[in-house]
């Protein structure tokens, strides 16, 4: 895109950026390219870079360059999943003997790469709690060459101060990489505030349907881009056409879906708050939440997740899941129906026994965008 397009709103490039209409028909739509192999002109003769889709693919990199202007980086990066884009980073990152900082509150299925594949590879890690900066510090090594954060974090809806621990990664010589993905680039841009690297897993909020799997990377430096690119494509756990296309679709309505997910959340999480068989609720847009004046700063609004314990333990948490209606019972979060789940028996069971290990008696809810009232009379019958 040009500087001008670029100076563009959010909405705006959600829907244009790199998503010029089709020079051959006019199709306003960027066409799914389902192929594998591209006809050269001539040996190495390539036309616009195409040769095999591994390595490149025209409704990809429609994907790719809309993901880099919505996050304010250098260049995106599609991927099969979150977990395929985390395993490509850290591999370009890392190598055996080096250390990374990772958070104390996190998705399972990222602590279980850490703990069950990296560290086999001979890459050591600490757990910090990173919503406070100088438990960062206390972390670092002479060995650390990145810190990881999530913020919001999952399932506990922490917050961090990403210009701090910006800082204090950088002054150690680490990459600062951020989990966007429960605020989405709608509401927060990592690198705004000084981190290097933006991950999501685009199943969730930029897919926004519950009908695509896939992950992305967005990157500060183009230098550090092109190693990461470089990876990719040796690795090749690479977005399909279709894939990317669902995705790009997701993203031109991230915005208005983001606005009622968060104005939804906001009415679910007070009147939780207000429950008598409601312990705590974890939200960061309650004035109470000690991450309240950060995520404030950082956020447009405060998202769609909202996590809460249940008064009687671990089995009446289970029960408030399988009563619940609208709210659906499953795994995943950020699409447009509601969704509820036990993350102690469910995305975070890779973490049990771990600090990372998260409470017996909490709920974690992915707050759709159906009608607030609907949603408020399912969460009270089933809390009962």
């Amino acid at each position: 895109m040009t500087e001008h397009q670029l100076s563009h709103g959010f909405e705006t490039l959600a829907i244009h950026a790199g998503q010029e209409a089709d020079p051959r028909t006019g199709a306003v739509v960027t066409p799914i390219y389902q192929v594998s192999t591209y006809k050269q002109d001539g040996v190495g003769g390539l036309r616009e870079g195409y040769e095999y889709s591994r390595s490149a693919n025209p409704t990809r990199t429609a994907l790719e360059e809309c993901l880099a202007a919505i996050e304010g980086g250098a260049r995106g990066l599609a991927f099969a999943s979150g977990l395929a884009a985390e395993d490509t980073l850290l591999r370009t990152l890392l190598e055996p003997g080096d250390h990374i900082v990772i958070p104390n509150d996190a998705y399972g299925g990222t602590f279980r790469l850490f703990a069950k594949v990296l560290t086999r590879w001979g890459v050591e890690f600490s757990v910090a709690d990173t919503h406070h900066p100088e438990k960062v510090r206390e972390a670092i090594r002479p060995t650390t060459r990145a810190v990881w954060v999530e913020t919001p974090s999952n399932p506990l809806l922490g917050i961090t101060d990403l210009a701090a621990v910006a800082e204090i990664a950088h002054a150690a010589g680490a990459k600062l990489v951020v989990d966007n993905t429960f605020a989405s680039p709608y509401l927060q841009q990592p690198i705004s505030f000084g981190a290097d690297v933006v991950v999501h897993s685009t199943t969730k909020y930029m897919g926004g349907h519950s009908d695509v799997v896939g992950g992305a990377l967005v990157v500060a430096d183009p230098g550090l881009a092109e190693e990461v690119a470089y990876h990719q494509n040796a690795m090749g756990a690479v977005a399909g056409p279709f894939d990317a296309w669902l995705v790009l679709r997701g993203i031109k309505t991230l915005g208005v879906r983001m606005d009622r997910h968060s104005e939804n959340a906001e009415k679910v999480a007070e009147l939780l708050a207000a429950h008598p068989k409601v312990t705590q609720v974890l939200y960061p847009g309650l004035p109470g939440h000690p991450g309240h004046d950060v995520a404030a700063k950082q956020m447009r609004a405060f998202g769609g997740m909202v996590s809460f314990r249940v008064a009687g333990g671990e089995q009446a948490a289970v029960e408030v899941c399988n009563r619940a209606e609208l709210f659906t019972l499953g795994e995943s979060l950020g699409g447009v129906e509601s969704l509820i789940e036990h993350p102690g028996r469910m995305t975070h069971a890779s973490a049990a026994g771990s600090p990372l290990e998260v409470p017996a008696d909490l709920v974690r809810i992915s707050v759709g965008i159906e009608s607030a009232t609907d949603l408020l009379a399912d969460l009270e019958q089933a809390l009962g």
